[in-house]
């Protein structure tokens, strides 16, 4: 018995000594805990410039540039009739006189006559064919094209027109247009700078049903001295065309030239010299064209 007792007299001492020692643990901290206060990520609005609706200027080489200037402005026979500044026509043969060139080079059609359809038939870019749908000359689908298309009502409704990606498509299937039909043959037997030539000859052969059309073909690429662009090509020194208005005053007699017409032969019908028939219808020379308007008195 007495044993028994310092036994469990022994066990309570050991106990009671080992509760007055501090533990010392040698476990390693959490790395996922810290005392360092949590920042929280913040992600940042990602940066998009704005669109800029309407910009000053389109640098894109098939896309005119077509400012709005308050200039004196001029009516031009679209598919639609629009008006224009001298500006917009600058602007509009400033961006495609390139593409007017290199198909003169590669068919032989006036980088001119090219310039001056355009300018006339779409408005100088700004006619609804060339702004929906590319198509600067007013060129309809015919049954040969398999391409896209656009409907718009012109001589007859929802007619149907070709439709491009790009304008510079426009213009090398204006000149494949020309290029690829019989009856437009006869025009490249003419100098590739006789623009005056090219335009009575496209009216002769059916391209434009207005009477007026080379008229106002002529006008535009006098005015614009377009066939500065058929010199660089042909590498020619190019003479400015010198216009003069020339008044009407009511008393003005008109004649069309007939197959086999000559100024020499106009001048002997209508009593007049060959350098008074120059003078009044601004001729630089002989040359006259099958389906002109010469003014006789």
């Amino acid at each position: 018995m007495i044993k028994k007792a310092l036994l469990l007299l022994l066990m309570i001492f050991v106990v009671s000594c080992s509760a007055n020692h501090a533990v010392v643990r040698t476990t390693k901290p959490d790395p996922r805990k810290s005392e360092t206060p949590i920042v929280q990520r913040v992600r940042k609005p990602i940066y998009r410039p704005a669109t800029v609706k309407n910009p000053v200027a389109i640098t894109k080489k098939d896309s005119p540039t077509v400012p709005n200037y308050s200039n004196a402005t001029e009516v031009l026979e679209a598919t639609t009739r629009v008006k224009v500044t001298t500006e917009m026509v600058l602007s509009y043969i400033e961006n495609y006189k390139s593409v007017a060139k290199e198909n003169m080079v590669r068919t032989g059609i006036p980088a001119s006559i090219t310039l001056g359809q355009a300018i006339l038939e779409s408005g100088a870019g700004t006619g609804p064919l060339s702004v929906q749908a590319n198509n600067h000359f007013g060129i309809k689908c015919h049954k040969e094209w398999t391409g896209p298309s656009i409907k718009y009502t012109d001589d007859e409704e929802n007619e149907c027109f070709r439709k491009y990606n790009q304008p510079s498509e426009s213009f090398k299937d204006h000149s494949y247009f020309l290029t690829s039909r019989p009856r437009y043959a006869e025009l490249f037997e003419f100098q590739k700078d006789d623009y005056r030539s090219w335009a009575y000859g496209l009216k002769a052969a059916g391209y434009a049903t207005d009477s007026k059309y080379p008229d106002k073909l002529i006008g535009l690429i006098e005015k614009y001295q377009l066939g500065r662009f058929d010199a660089e090509v042909l590498g020619k020194e190019y003479v400015p065309v010198v216009t003069k208005p020339i008044a009407d005053n009511g008393n003005v007699q008109k004649y069309t030239v007939v197959k086999g017409d000559s100024l020499y032969s106009i001048s002997k019908k209508f009593n007049i010299s060959i350098d008074e028939l120059k003078r009044k219808n601004n001729l630089t020379d002989n040359t006259i064209s099958l389906g002109q308007t010469v003014i006789v008195k």
